[in-house]
């Protein structure tokens, strides 16, 4: 099992936690807008990493992203393997056609 699945599992066994035991229980508790606000602020942080260039800094910041990713995702019971799905979809189309499929 690849690390983001095992983590995706761990995000969706916590869900089911007491809140005041579990930071991700916690904040799945405070529901998907939090849950998005969240995983904001950390890609913010992330950006303000790679700018400076910072490896270490990024790639901890990164490492928080995919996580708060993750929660964001089970806050709306979107499985990580729907979105595994979607990149596999894409992998042999070029990155110009796929954006020029989504206008319209």
């Amino acid at each position: 099992m690849h690390i983001l699945d095992q983590l995706a599992a761990t995000i969706a066994e916590r869900a089911e936690a007491d809140p005041d035991s579990s930071w991700t229980a916690k904040l799945l508790a405070k529901g998907p807008e939090k849950c998005a606000e969240k995983f904001g602020e950390e890609a913010v942080e992330a950006i303000i990493e790679a700018v400076k260039g910072d490896r270490t800094r990024l790639t901890s910041e990164a490492a928080d992203v995919l996580y708060h990713l993750l929660v964001m995702l089970q806050s709306r019971d979107v499985p990580l393997s729907d979105v595994l799905g979607e990149l596999a979809r894409r992998q042999d189309i070029s990155g110009i056609d796929e954006k020029a499929t989504r206008k319209g």
